[in-house]
């Protein structure tokens, strides 16, 4: 399915008119996601956070198409309006392609996650989506079997995605290696290693360094015209300036990690749980780190876009 402007397709799908005549027309596209707005930061600072990565995008000369689930259909392409209606709606469900059928059949509100956005956004005809860190493999999975299905959707779903590594809250040298057993190219950019989302480096290695956004798109595209049928992950470290400190990272992290093992939680409450933790145990830095790696993916993301649909 492509978008089609302010149409439902099959009851499920609504593309803005505004991200459908790019689709339609062959414009650059950045998907992006929502659990930002309902789950990562209080309202109004989620809404205020999603609207200044669609400006970022704009500016980066793409159109964003922000995804969320409401009145019974995927919304690719989320207007003001709609994004203050998902932030204010009670119950909003957190969507990965296991509970994404039922919150639609259900009518509920839904904010998509990474395996939700990407599925979406494939859907759509939008090959590029910003977001802040993957999941992956968690602490102790060995034990709980907790490995986020984000990965299952970049090892099926063709999307490029922009990110800045995985969750700091993650397994990241098991993430790493999943990423390589799934068939998942992980594209470093201006990067010889993985990054660590607060931190620029995890000491893993990319499979390849990219340093320009010629050299990224060639890659992106060869890999989308191959139909290997795996996303593309773009790994992009926070800027310099705005990393976390590591013994700030280090003694909030463990301290988080801690307490979630006290309070023994598992599956879809872990990862919200340990991001409130370490906005309260940084005093705040975390969110600064987040608000700022999520800037610098959506300028990444837009002129990828961009170097995607240019003549080759």
């Amino acid at each position: 399915m492509v978008c089609r402007r302010g149409e439902v397709v099959r009851g499920l799908y609504a593309c803005s008119e505004e991200v459908a005549d790019a689709v339609a027309g062959g414009r650059p596209v950045v998907a992006l996601e929502t659990t930002l707005v309902t789950h990562g930061l209080p309202h109004p600072d989620g809404v205020r956070a999603a609207t200044a990565l669609e400006d970022e995008i704009r500016r980066g000369g793409a159109t964003p198409a922000t995804i969320g689930i409401l009145g019974g259909a995927i919304r690719v392409g989320l207007t003001r309006d709609e994004l203050s209606e998902l932030a204010t709606s009670p119950g909003v469900a957190k969507v990965n392609p296991g509970n994404l059928a039922a919150t639609v059949a259900a009518g509920r509100p839904g904010a998509t996650t990474v395996a939700a956005t990407m599925l979406a956004a494939n859907a759509s005809g939008i090959k590029v989506f910003s977001t802040g860190g993957i999941g992956g493999v968690h602490r102790d999975a060995d034990v709980t079997g907790d490995v986020s299905a984000d990965l299952t959707a970049l090892s099926r779903i063709p999307v490029a995605v922009v990110c800045a590594g995985a969750k700091a809250i993650l397994d990241l040298p098991r993430t790493v290696e999943m990423l390589e057993t799934l068939g998942v190219p992980v594209l470093g950019f201006r990067t010889n290693e993985f990054p660590a989302f607060y931190r620029r480096s995890s000491g893993l290695p990319v499979d390849c360094r990219m340093d320009t956004i010629e050299e990224l798109s060639a890659a992106v595209r060869t890999h989308l015209a191959l139909g290997i049928g795996t996303g593309v992950l773009v790994a992009n470290p926070i800027p310099p300036s705005d990393e976390l400190p590591a013994e700030i990272y280090e003694r909030a992290l463990e301290t988080a990690l801690a307490d979630a093992r006290r309070l023994r939680l598992r599956g879809r409450d872990v990862t919200p749980f340990l991001l409130e933790r370490l906005r309260e145990l940084s005093g705040g830095e975390s969110v600064r780190a987040n608000l700022a790696l999520l800037a610098n993916n959506a300028r990444v993301a837009a002129r990828l876009a961009t170097a995607l649909v240019e003549p080759t």
